[in-house]
């Protein structure tokens, strides 16, 4: 007999205050679905915070916004996320950010990056890619660091639409960021 989506477990974030907390173990519910990761590998790290100190030495120059590493991000009791790296404009954060200082909405650019894994992959092309689109992210880039390469999505008619995959010799800039600009080689130092 097969599960049909009405008939599997639906979490919500009560749930996951509910497990027992693990170090290095992070849970995040897409539409319901729980999926569990362990801390990631050395290079996924370095990429995530290569790309944020990008961002974040723009985002002071420019006083435009913030760049953060791993923020939660509460959508709903059942699209409670945590992405690698965002960006968000400071009148966005005016709005987003919650007493207990998680974003409750979408930021205006989130960053990805790939770990290893069928399940893994699908989460952030897949799932995630839909979740950012139907909550208003303006832009999503998801890097991978094995390839070192990053794919550009921006919100193009209510979706996010992949516009470049950008190499490692490649400059990276965004009409999100006015004068932000970066080889993406520097990602993967």
């Amino acid at each position: 007999m097969n599960q049909t989506a009405s008939d599997r477990v639906r979490w919500t974030t009560t749930d996951i205050d509910l497990l027992s907390e693990n170090e290095g173990t992070r849970y995040e519910i897409i539409d319901g679905e729980l999926f569990i990761t362990r801390a990631p590998h050395w290079k996924h790290q370095r990429t995530c915070l290569n790309i944020t100190l990008e961002l974040e030495v723009w985002s002071r120059s420019s006083g435009l916004g913030q760049a953060s590493i791993t923020p939660g991000v509460l959508f709903s009791e059942t699209d409670n996320v945590i992405p690698d790296v965002v960006w968000a404009s400071h009148e966005r954060l005016a709005v987003l950010l919650d007493e207990a200082g998680h974003l409750t909405g979408a930021p205006d650019l989130v960053v990805e990056v790939l770990s290893p894994g069928v399940e893994n992959e699908r989460r952030d092309r897949e799932a995630k890619l839909k979740l950012y689109a139907s909550r208003g992210v303006k832009e999503y880039w998801i890097a991978d660091w094995r390839l070192q390469q990053v794919e550009v999505y921006r919100r193009e008619n209510a979706r996010l639409t992949l516009i470049a995959t950008l190499l490692d010799n490649d400059e990276l800039s965004s009409p999100l960021l006015p004068g932000f600009s970066c080889v993406v080689s520097r990602f993967f130092v």
